[in-house]
C-alpha cells in the first residue's frame, strides 16, 4: 500500500465544495453504513468534473498506483484521497479502518471482494464478488465485512476519489489489514 503524502496538496474550488458537502453528512453523526451512503451521494455529483483535481494530484507513479490527499478534516472524522492508478496496478487484498466511499473520477477499476473463512486452526479467503466500476460509478462499505482488492483493468490511467472516516495524514494508510492468506477463486 502507499501512502497519501502527509499533508493536503493545492486544492481546487471543486475540491472544497466537496469538502462542505462530505463534512454536512458526516456530521449527522449516523451509524458508519449511512453515513457511506450520504457521502457517495454527494461524492457522485463531483465525479468527471474537470475541476475537481489539479494537475499534480493527476499524476501516477510507474511503480505502484500514487494517492494524493486532498483533504484531512481537522477534527480526524474523514478524508479526502485522489488514487492514480496506471494500467495493470493494483492494491493487495486488504480491509480499512473505518467506512470508505469510492468513485470513479475517470477510467474503469476492477474490484473483487472476500471473506474470511475459518479453515480449522487458520483460515482462507473466498473471493465472493467481482465488481467493475466505470466513471461516476461509487461504492461504500464499512467495517466487518470489507476485504477486497482492486485494479486498474482497463488501457488507461484511472483515478478514483476516496472518502474515509478516518484521518490517513495521521494514520499514514485507511489499510487495517494486508490478507497474505490462500484465496479462493470465483469459479
Amino acid at each position: 500500500m502507499t501512502t497519501p503524502t502527509a499533508t493536503p496538496t493545492a486544492t481546487t474550488a471543486r475540491t472544497a465544495r466537496l469538502v462542505v458537502d462530505v463534512r454536512e453528512a458526516v456530521g449527522r453523526g449516523l451509524p458508519p453504513d449511512t453515513t457511506a451512503y450520504l457521502v457517495g451521494e454527494r461524492l457522485a455529483a463531483h465525479l468527471g468534473a474537470s475541476d475537481l483535481l489539479t494537475p499534480e494530484q493527476r499524476e501516477g507513479d510507474p511503480d505502484r498506483y500514487r494517492q494524493h490527499l486532498l483533504h484531512a478534516e481537522r477534527d480526524g472524522s474523514f478524508s479526502i484521497v485522489a488514487l492514480v492508478w496506471l494500467p495493470g496496478q493494483q492494491t493487495a487484498i486488504h480491509d480499512h479502518v473505518s467506512w470508505c466511499v469510492t468513485g470513479v473520477h475517470e477510467g474503469t477499476e476492477s474490484e473483487r471482494r472476500y471473506r474470511l473463512v475459518p479453515d480449522g486452526t487458520t483460515a482462507r479467503l473466498v473471493a465472493t464478488e467481482d465488481v467493475v466500476n466505470a466513471q461516476g460509478d461509487v461504492c461504500g462499505f464499512a467495517p466487518p465485512g470489507d476485504i477486497h482488492r482492486v485494479r486498474n483493468s482497463c488501457s488507461s490511467t484511472a483515478i478514483s476519489i476516496h472518502v474515509y472516516g478516518a484521518d490517513v495524514s495521521r494514520l499514514g494508510s485507511s489499510v487495517r489489514r494486508v490478507y497474505d492468506l490462500p484465496a479462493e477463486e470465483i469459479r
